[in-house]
């Protein structure tokens, strides 16, 4: 139980990778608080944490709408006192086939909740993330934030959004760092999500392989295990 009495937020956590990550941790003791646009996708991944015998929290966040990201923190902060880690998962994926086939209203949901939505929720729980002894920020920003990607077929709006969630956790890790905040951003390529609680979650993989929600899962757990000194600012990671 590696992460025994760890308090986690997960932003996004009603499918996907966040899912996946909030069993995982919880699985390893932590106790874990669930957001999701929808309160009952936040519940279901609440119930797998208490499956596997952790504790856990749902949540109802829509990342878009300002409203309801401080709601959620409002919320948060009458269930729990302080967080250890943050992790800003939630950002909706967009393909729409092309530029001019999504909707105006598509763009702009995706750039609100994935760029304004992770500023907010980021700014709404600090509070709580001062009160702990080790606090960590965590980003999925996928490799459509890097300079320069163009290998992703997510929506330009996408690809916006993730510029957007990479310039703005480069200069908070700077800010942040004298308040002993790390802050640690992850930029993968498309990737594998297996079902933490299926068959395929152990399975043993190869370099042939496509990159795993597992492995992305061993590279949250391994930066925010490690002692206070060590600040991994970022995961990077070849396209096979």
């Amino acid at each position: 139980m590696g992460f025994s009495g760890l308090r986690v937020v997960v932003t996004g956590g009603g499918r996907g990778f966040g899912r996946a990550l909030a069993v995982s941790l919880g699985r390893e003791g932590a106790e874990v608080f669930v957001s999701a646009r929808r309160f009952d996708a936040a519940e279901e991944t609440a119930q797998q944490v208490r499956h596997v015998g952790g504790r856990a929290h749902a949540f109802e966040c829509d990342l878009a709408d300002s409203v309801s990201v401080r709601e959620f923190a409002e919320a948060l902060a009458e269930t729990s006192d302080a967080v250890d880690v943050l992790v800003n998962n939630g950002a909706p994926y967009l393909d729409a086939g092309g530029f001019t086939e999504a909707t105006d209203e598509q763009v702009a949901e995706v750039i609100a909740a994935g760029a304004a939505g992770t500023v907010l929720v980021t700014k709404a729980v600090l509070p709580l993330l001062l009160r702990s002894p080790r606090p960590d920020i965590v980003t999925m920003v996928s490799g459509c934030g890097e300079y320069g990607n163009h290998r992703s077929a997510a929506h330009e709006a996408f690809y916006a959004a993730k510029a957007a969630q990479a310039g703005f956790t480069e200069v908070l890790s700077k800010r942040l760092r004298p308040s002993g905040v790390r802050v640690i951003s992850l930029y993968p390529p498309d990737f594998d999500d297996a079902d933490p609680l299926g068959p395929a979650w152990d399975e043993e993989r190869g370099t042939g392989d496509a990159l795993g929600a597992r492995s992305l899962v061993d590279c949250v757990r391994f930066a925010i295990g490690q002692p206070r000194d060590c600040f991994i600012k970022s995961f990077y990671f070849e396209q096979a």
